[in-house]
C-alpha cells in the first residue's frame, strides 16, 4: 500500500455516507464528510510549504476538525505530534525546540501566550478552536477536499510522542505506521469491534488512549464514536443507551458508580467496557459488576508500545491484572539488574517485543540503546509479575521500589492492603527519605465518602500482615491522590511535599 495507514484507517472510506461521528449537539458527521474535511486541512498543510517528515505539533482541544489535522499529517506524511493541553509555554517550548516543529497548532486562547514560543524556535502558528474557528480552519476554507496521498513505508514514522517526563527532560517515542497499524488490527479482532459498534469517545486525543487505541480501533472496524469533549457525568449517561462500547480511566468508572442511575437498565445495550491508563482498584471491579452486570476489561500499554496486554473478551477478566500478551506480541520478566528471565510469580522488570515498539527516542541514541535492547525487547520500566495461569500484574514502577535498610520493597503490595482495609477508598505508597534507613514507607489514604479511617487499627492489621521493614512509618490521610490527565497517581508530586518528613 502507498501508505498503510491512512488507506487501513481513513481512506477506504471515500464516498462512504455511514455515520463516523455523533457530536452531543445531534450532528452527525458521515466518513466521507470526515475524509473531505481531511483533505481540505491535507490542502492547507502543503500550502504551507511542509515537506514529508516534517513535525507537526498541536495543542488543541478535541474536536472533528483537529481529528481531521491528525488524518491529514498522515495522508501527508508529516509526524504528528499532539500535546497534553495542560502544558505551560515553558513544557510547550521544550517540545517544539526538541522536536524541531515546522507548525504549531494551538487553541486561539493561548495564541498570544505561545506567540513568542513558535517564533523562537522557527515554527509557523495556527490556531484551531474547539467550536471549528480559527484560523487553520480559515486556511482549508475554498480547499480542494480531495488530496494525493503521500507514498510511505510501513516502517516510516508518523507520530511523535512525548513522555510525561515527571523525572529528567521528556522523550519523545517514534512511531511509525506499522507501530500503530499493527497494534490497531490486533486490538479490533482481540475485542471483537465491527461497523455495528458506536464507540462513547469521552478520552483526549493527545494521547495513545484515546488516539491510537480508541480512535484507531473504531476506524479499523467500520464502526462509529459519540465524540464527546471531555468526561461529563450528564453527557455520559444521556449517551450511553446510544453506545455498544466504552474506553476509559478507573476515575470515569469510579464517577459513573457514584450515580445512582448507572446500572443494568442503563447500560443493557453495552457490549464492553474498557479501562486503562491506571490500574483499576479491585472494589471498582466487583461494585461495577454488581451494578450493571459488565465486567471491565482491563489492558495495559504505554506510550513507547500502545497496547501490549489485555484481559481476555472471552474468558475471566481477572481483577489485579492486566491480562495475557496481544497476539504477535511477547512479554518477559527480567532481573533488572542482569536481565535474567524470572520464573512465573516472580517480581522483575516487564519487558515486551513486537510490532507495537516504538523505532526509539527522538535525537537521544543514547536513551534508546539503554532501554531498546538489540534483540527488540523494550525495557519498560514497570515491574510485574506472571501467575501461573499467564495473567499479568503490574507491581508499579521501577522508579517506586522502596529500598529500606538495604530491602526492596514493592509499593503496590502494601498498598492491596491498604485498599482493602475500612473506610480507605485508595491508597499511594511512596519511599522517603531517612537519615538511618536511607528510605521508610509512607503510606497516603483517601478515604471513602464520609468516611473517618481508624489508623490505630490499620496499623494493627498492617502490622500483623506484613515484615517489619515493609510497614509505613506514617499512614497520612488526604482528601484525594494528585493524578495527572489520564488519571494515573503522581508519585512524584506526593514525594516532593512529603521529602522532610522524617528528615532532622
Amino acid at each position: 500500500m502507498p501508505n498503510p495507514l491512512y488507506d487501513t484507517l481513513f481512506g477506504k472510506y471515500t464516498g462512504h455516507s455511514t455515520t463516523f461521528l455523533f457530536m452531543p449537539d445531534g450532528k452527525k458527521i458521515s466518513h466521507d464528510s470526515f475524509i473531505r474535511m481531511a483533505g481540505r486541512s491535507a490542502n492547507a498543510l502543503s500550502e504551507m510549504g511542509l515537506s514529508v517528515g516534517d513535525r507537526v505539533a498541536v495543542q488543541i482541544d478535541k474536536s472533528p476538525e483537529a481529528l481531521a489535522v491528525y488524518a491529514a499529517c498522515v495522508q501527508s506524511g508529516l509526524v504528528y505530534l499532539p500535546l497534553n493541553t495542560a502544558y505551560t509555554p515553558t513544557e510547550v517550548s521544550y517540545f517544539i525546540e526538541d522536536s524541531g516543529a515546522k507548525l504549531f497548532i494551538c487553541k486561539g486562547s493561548k495564541e498570544e501566550q505561545l506567540v513568542d514560543v513558535s517564533s523562537k524556535f522557527g515554527a509557523s502558528m495556527e490556531t484551531l478552536n474547539a467550536d471549528g474557528t480559527g484560523s487553520f480552519p480559515e486556511l482549508t476554507q475554498n480547499k480542494d477536499d480531495s488530496f494525493n496521498t503521500v507514498e510511505r513505508d510501513a516502517e516510516d514514522l508518523v507520530a511523535l510522542l512525548y513522555t510525561s517526563g515527571t523525572t529528567g527532560r521528556s522523550k519523545g517515542a517514534m512511531l511509525s505506521h506499522s507501530n500503530l497499524l499493527s497494534n490497531a488490527n490486533a486490538l479490533a479482532e482481540l475485542w471483537q469491534f465491527t461497523a455495528k459498534d458506536v464507540l462513547l469517545h469521552a478520552l483526549p486525543i493527545f494521547h495513545t488512549h484515546g488516539l491510537f487505541v480508541a480512535t484507531n480501533v473504531t476506524l479499523v472496524a467500520g464502526g462509529s464514536m459519540i465524540f464527546i469533549q471531555k468526561f461529563d457525568l450528564e453527557s455520559i449517561v444521556r449517551n450511553i443507551p446510544n453506545a455498544t462500547t466504552m474506553m476509559g480511566v478507573p476515575t470515569f468508572y469510579t464517577r459513573l458508580l457514584n450515580d445512582s442511575r448507572f446500572n443494568k437498565d442503563l447500560t443493557r445495550h453495552m457490549r464492553l467496557f474498557v479501562s486503562g491508563s491506571a490500574p483499576l482498584l479491585s472494589e471498582t471491579h466487583v461494585q461495577f459488576e454488581a451494578r450493571t452486570g459488565h465486567r471491565i476489561l482491563e489492558r495495559y500499554g504505554m506510550t513507547e508500545t500502545n497496547m501490549n496486554t489485555s484481559n481476555p473478551y472471552d474468558g475471566e477478566r481477572r481483577a489485579g491484572t492486566v491480562g495475557f500478551p496481544i497476539p504477535g506480541i511477547e512479554i518477559k520478566i527480567t532481573d533488572s539488574k542482569t536481565g535474567k528471565e524470572l520464573s512465573n510469580g516472580e517480581i522483575g522488570e516487564i519487558e515486551v517485543r513486537g510490532p507495537n515498539v516504538f523505532r526509539g527516542y527522538w535525537q537521544m541514541p543514547e536513551k534508546t540503546a539503554e532501554e531498546l535492547r538489540k534483540d527488540g525487547f523494550f525495557i519498560t520500566g514497570d515491574l510485574g509479575s506472571i501467575d501461573h495461569d499467564g495473567y499479568l500484574q503490574i507491581s508499579g514502577r521501577n522508579k517506586d521500589v522502596i529500598i529500606s535498610g538495604g530491602y526492596n520493597i514493592y509499593p503496590k503490595e502494601i498498598e492491596l492492603l491498604l485498599d482493602d482495609q475500612p473506610g480507605v477508598m485508595e491508597s499511594a505508597v511512596i519511599g522517603l527519605a531517612h537519615p538511618d534507613l536511607g528510605e521508610v514507607v509512607a503510606g497516603i489514604l483517601v478515604p471513602e465518602h464520609g468516611a473517618s479511617p481508624d489508623l490505630d487499627e490499620l496499623a494493627k492489621t498492617i502490622n500483623s500482615s506484613l515484615a517489619k521493614y515493609k510497614q509505613p512509618l506514617k499512614l497520612l490521610v488526604i482528601p484525594e491522590l494528585p493524578r495527572n490527565t489520564m488519571g494515573k497517581v503522581q508519585k512524584n508530586i506526593l514525594r516532593e511535599e512529603y521529602k522532610n518528613l522524617f528528615m532532622p
